[in-house]
């Protein structure tokens, strides 16, 4: 398939956008499910197209914001029942993701579950089962080849609940990554990635499934980013055109980024937390990879993305549509 063949590829097939509109009709009974969205969000153009911020200028969707976002969040939540019956501690947690983007479950999967999983990736791995993409450190969609990975992690009911409520729409399971290396990738918003219309619909899960370790690439997040606006390609020098996107697209946003946090004054905190804690975030919350210090260390974890149900779901910095997982 093509779309795995990205993610091996680093050459200049990437930077067309005729190579992503071929994989979307080699595709298209997963993009199906817009057609009715792009009639509701008025988008004129075939499912297969190219699609980003630019093609909803003219739509008004100002009043669909998710409800945590909006300035009475935390007077909404003492009258929510779903937040009534929680405990005091993660009632206090959900606060926090209203200020500050993200919140942290504490022990959330156990010992056995985590050997479990990571027994599970090294297997698949070493059958070649699965492997890393491009940038020999992210195992995309684990979740395809395991069932583990799939129904303790993936879609782990408990979590699917959380994030529901989080969002205040019914979660969709994207798209997971597993590390074994840390990314040592410079801060990001997820939105610039994946992206929804209206935005705020997309939020992370990261799961350690080991004890994190200083110098081992650990995790980076500035606490309150989340409220800054979303960046599209039109705010920094994409280098995209009809035909193709721009070859340092990434690095020019990565660049935006921290031009954003100096200016801002945006505190780093670095997450160390232990085997089974579970970072949930922010779709635009800032976080990347700290470089990796001590040479041979790990960072075992896996992410997972999910976006609500009844938004369209994109990648603004590649210009595509995204693709229905095949399981839902």
């Amino acid at each position: 398939m093509l779309q795995r063949f990205f993610q091996q590829y680093k050459g200049f097939l990437r930077h067309l956008k005729a190579s992503y509109i071929l994989n979307n009709l080699l595709n298209i009974s997963r993009l199906r499910h817009n057609k009715n969205l792009y009639r509701k969000y008025g988008i004129h153009k075939p499912l297969v197209s190219p699609l980003s911020k630019k093609d909803f200028a003219k739509t008004d969707h100002s009043g669909d914001v998710p409800w945590l976002d909006k300035p009475d969040a935390l007077e909404q939540l003492k009258h929510n029942q779903f937040f009534i019956n929680l405990d005091k501690k993660l009632q206090d947690s959900v606060v926090q993701f209203v200020q500050d983007g993200y919140l942290i479950l504490e022990g959330f999967y156990q010992d056995k579950e985590i050997d479990a999983l990571n027994q599970e990736v090294a297997t698949l791995l070493a059958e070649g089962k699965v492997g890393y993409n491009f940038t020999g450190r992210k195992v995309f969609n684990l979740w395809e080849m395991s069932e583990l990975a799939n129904k303790h992690f993936f879609r782990n009911p408990e979590l699917l609940d959380l994030l529901s409520f989080l969002l205040g729409k019914r979660v969709i399971p994207f798209q997971s990554m597993n590390f074994t290396l840390g990314s040592e990738q410079r801060a990001h918003s997820d939105a610039i990635h994946m992206t929804t219309e209206p935005p705020g619909y997309l939020i992370a899960s990261w799961t350690a499934l080991e004890d994190i370790s200083p110098g081992s690439g650990e995790l980076e997040y500035y606490p309150g980013s989340h409220q800054i606006p979303f960046i599209s390609t039109a705010d920094y020098n994409s280098g995209n055109n009809y035909f193709t996107l721009g070859q340092d697209s990434n690095r020019h946003y990565e660049d935006k980024i921290a031009e954003i946090i100096a200016e801002k004054g945006l505190e780093k905190k670095v997450f160390l937390p232990k085997r089974g804690d579970v970072l949930i975030w922010h779709s635009n919350l800032l976080h990347g990879g700290c470089a990796i210090s001590k040479p041979g260390t790990t960072r075992k974890s896996m992410v997972c993305h999910y976006y609500a149900e009844d938004v369209i779901c994109y990648h603004e910095m590649t210009q595509r549509p995204a693709l229905m997982p095949k399981e839902l």
